[in-house]
């Protein structure tokens, strides 16, 4: 069962290459820590300060490296515009003692990776260079003048890619190599989850959908749900379901009738299952349903008791894009980029595979974004959910995670039985990733308690 996370040759678009050391504390796995320091604190190593440019201050000396106190600037900057965008009210003070914790945490990261991860030899390290100017558009030439434009050295933005990839290399042997999972921990999450399937239901619902594009104003609005409207009186009129559907449905699965098949009522929209509630096997709701994504009809083909076993899954084929946000690509622009990528395959300029090749920032960029056959639990809760929620075919909102920010599409779906000893590895799976965020943070701690860190007094 696989793990959705970055691989080292990550491909960075050049805003965020541009970044320097990116947040690598928030995107990426992280791996087994050595035992903390005694208390006493770290003697001052030399450092190898990175260039400051006239005017600018060094805010923090970790380890060999610094932290400029433009950097505390820029982050303070984004993190406020960020916090004015989700409407909250956050003091300067604050802000600036986040960003600089931030901060401070990502130059302990790299500055023991440099130390102690594994090697990034020089053809692999030009492979990710000639990726990125690849992903940009720019041939080798064009690249160093577009870093030349903007002030950074290349050898220098060469060094940070390195930063990143020996980075996450670290955290990913760190924090997972001190993840224990017993034989006991297993036993218990999977009679959980036998308990959890006993009595839940399944439904298999048949929709016909209407789409509204995102923005549209009253006349297309209006225009939409008539069309909607018209295809429910039809059916009323005693016409068949299937049959509309395929003539008037936007569904991926109109071909088949607008069926989506039997399966788990909490693995389905939960305005789906609300809205047939109250409907017989065969029964189609008398009213318009209205979503985000627009206006359905929908029809109940059956409901079943639950009788599963843990030991059938239904495995998922999916990609995705992934957009990893930086100092230069905020989350909200992140997202905008992935809103006009969904745009673009819906409208059929471009194919996800396509944008996925061109974009995608994680090792399966060169597969089109295809993440292949996965079992429930292979991928972080946030991205599995989502995923969940599609139809075959469907493809989701931008969806975050630790890893940064997923645009996400379903292929296709199968019933699997597992065998003991696969089913015991997906709980493995599931467990390990539910311990994660307790095993990076105290990771965090130790490291931030070996380290050497001295913060100064300057003036923004």
């Amino acid at each position: 069962m696989r793990q959705l996370k970055p691989v080292a040759a990550t491909l960075l678009t050049l805003s965020a290459a541009l970044a320097g050391s990116a947040s690598l504390a928030q995107t990426a796995p992280a791996a087994a820590a050595k035992p903390a320091a005694a208390a006493s604190a770290p003697a001052r190593p030399p450092v190898e300060q990175r260039q400051l440019k006239p005017g600018d201050y060094i805010a923090a000396v970790v380890n060999t490296d610094i932290v400029a106190a433009s950097e505390v600037v820029q982050r303070t900057e984004r993190m406020r515009e960020e916090a004015r965008q989700r409407g909250q009210n956050v003091t300067n003070e604050l802000l600036h003692k986040q960003a600089l914790d931030g901060l401070i945490d990502e130059r302990v990261v790299v500055t023991y990776a440099r130390e102690n991860g594994p090697r990034v030899d020089e053809p692999e390290l030009d492979r990710v260079v000639g990726n990125v100017a690849t992903q940009n558009k720019l041939t080798m030439p064009e690249l160093r003048q577009r870093l030349a434009a903007e002030g950074i050295d290349f050898k220098r933005f060469r060094e940070n890619l390195r930063d990143q990839m020996l980075s996450e290399r670290v955290r990913e042997r760190e924090v997972q190599g001190r993840i224990r999972v017993t034989d006991g921990d297993i036993d218990k999450y999977l009679a959980e989850r036998q308990a959890a399937l006993q009595g839940r239901a399944q439904l298999n619902i048949a929709q016909i959908l209407v789409p509204v594009p995102e923005g549209a104003g009253p006349v297309v609005v209006s225009e939409r749900k008539a069309r909607a409207e018209a295809a429910l009186a039809r059916i009323v009129a005693g016409e068949d379901f299937a049959k509309v559907a395929r003539e008037v449905s936007e569904d991926a699965n109109k071909n088949r009738g607008g069926e989506i098949g039997l399966r788990a009522a909490d693995k389905l929209p939960d305005v789906f299952v609300d809205a047939v509630k109250d409907l017989k096997p065969g029964e189609t709701r008398p009213e318009l349903l209205r979503s985000e994504a627009g206006y359905h009809v929908l029809k109940l083909i059956d409901r079943q008791a639950g009788k599963a076993s843990i030991n059938v899954v239904v495995q998922t084929h999916a990609r995705h894009i992934l957009l990893r946000p930086s100092e230069q690509l905020s989350p909200e622009q992140a997202t905008r980029r992935l809103v006009e990528f969904k745009r673009a395959i819906e409208s059929k300029r471009a194919t996800f595979e396509q944008l996925a090749r061109a974009n995608s920032e994680d090792g399966s960029a060169t597969e089109g974004g295809d993440l292949g056959w996965v079992s429930p639990g292979g991928f972080v809760p946030e991205f599995e959910q989502a995923m969940d929620a599609l139809p075959l075919q469907g493809i989701s909102d931008p969806v975050p995670s630790r890893f940064g920010i997923h645009l996400i599409q379903v292929l296709e779906r199968r019933d699997v039985v597992l065998d003991t000893k696969q089913l015991r590895e997906q709980a493995r799976t599931a467990l390990r990733e539910r311990k994660y965020e307790d095993a990076y943070n105290d990771w965090m701690k130790e490291m931030r308690a070996r380290a050497f860190i001295e913060t100064r007094e300057w003036l923004d």
